[in-house]
């Protein structure tokens, strides 16, 4: 089995981290980003991105979609079903059928 090799990044804000993917995101910047509170703060930073990309940061506008077009989103996937639909049982609401 080939070992990636991993290389060496820094972001804009100065961190320095290890990637082995294409993938630009800095570890720590999303750690300084993931809320302390509210629906987004429940799901993992790609399913979080996934939501706020698509002008997603309430639960009123989640309820705008339908189960179908969120998991479309790259960085949503079945494990985040449940999560945000408790989210929006909480607040009377439903995912658009």
């Amino acid at each position: 089995m080939a070992t990636t090799e991993k290389e060496l990044r820094i972001c804009g804000k100065g961190h320095k981290y290890y990637k082995s993917s294409d993938c630009p995101t800095c570890p720590a910047c999303e750690k300084e980003k993931k809320p302390d509170s509210g629906f987004l703060s429940l799901l993992s930073a790609p399913a979080r991105r996934a939501l706020e990309n698509n002008g997603i940061t309430s639960v009123q506008k989640l309820s705008e979609f339908s189960e179908k077009e969120i998991l479309k989103f790259h960085g949503i996937g079945p494990a985040s079903l449940p999560k945000l639909r408790s989210s929006l049982e909480e607040e009377g609401l439903s995912f658009k059928n």
